[in-house]
């Protein structure tokens, strides 16, 4: 992870609650699981999670893909090709993917399948994948469900009661539930996903807000993931290109960096300026 910059927490809740994000997206007949070290997989090209997952009435582990988005990026499709890739070329098994998209962004349609072709037409591949939209989940099938693995994804779904009260029953189900050597990092993780939808202090403080729950150290990933998305929505809105290949360089980049970017970005003359000045914010 200290190779390239992912989203900590989700990872986190890869490893630690995979099988609820595969019940979030459908997947039943779970018998075992476990995370991968996506060192067997290759440095530096990970996907966000690789697990290997054992079904009812079969004998051997199937590969799961798990690509996580903040938002139905354009570079999505590219990821998931370049993930189901890798996993084949290093098992030669093709994985089941999944796509989880945290948060919708104005009529950004969101494929859930591509066919590549080669030059002359001569070689196809199709691939396609599971598309788990969270804001079109609704709230209850997840808080009826006795695994407190799906509690932190809630804030992010689909609900009718005021905020506060689903936090707050978020808050409950993590003090009831979750393990002792958890809680802590449900709660923190709880209240980063509820901070992308949200700008509540008062909503926070029922997850334990305050200065120590964003110095936990897989936290700050996500927000300067939310942040770098902030700064390539501005470009494009001012010059009508995104510039997606600077999203993993400012992505790697620490929140007053990305701060001084956002100013940056409203009033640089041109990209070419402003992709110099991400080069020596490094």
């Amino acid at each position: 992870m200290e190779s390239h910059p992912y989203d900590r927490s989700g990872k986190w809740l890869i490893e630690h609650h995979g099988d609820s994000i595969l019940r979030l997206a459908g997947i039943r007949r779970i018998v075992d699981w476990r995370p991968v070290p996506g060192e067997v997989v290759q440095p530096r090209q990970l996907p966000d999670g690789l697990l290997e997952v054992l079904l009812r009435g079969r004998k051997k582990f199937v590969p799961f893909v798990v690509e996580l988005a903040t938002y139905p990026e354009r570079r999505l499709v590219r990821q998931l090709v370049r993930n189901a890739m890798l996993v084949y070329l290093d098992r030669e098994t093709l994985p089941e993917i999944i796509a989880v998209i945290l948060r919708p962004k104005g009529r950004q349609p969101i494929p859930t399948e591509t066919e590549i072709t080669s030059p002359l037409d001569g070689s196809r591949c199709r691939l396609k994948w599971r598309v788990v939209k969270l804001w079109e989940v609704p709230s209850a099938d997840l808080l009826k469900v006795a695994d407190v693995g799906l509690v932190p994804w809630v804030p992010l779904t689909q609900f009718s009661e005021p905020p506060k009260k689903i936090i707050e029953e978020c808050r409950r189900r993590i003090d009831a539930d979750a393990p002792e050597t958890e809680r802590q990092n449900l709660l923190a993780v709880t209240q980063v996903l509820t901070r992308l939808r949200y700008n509540s202090e008062k909503l926070f403080q029922i997850l334990g807000g305050g200065d120590s729950m964003l110095e936990l150290p897989f936290l700050d990933e996500i927000l300067n993931k939310v942040r770098a998305e902030d700064i390539l929505d501005v470009l494009e809105s001012r010059f009508g290109t995104r510039p997606d290949d600077l999203a993993d360089e400012l992505r790697a980049l620490g929140e007053k960096e990305l701060k001084a970017l956002n100013r940056f970005a409203a009033v640089c003359p041109d990209l070419e300026a402003f992709r110099a000045r991400v080069h020596e914010s490094k």
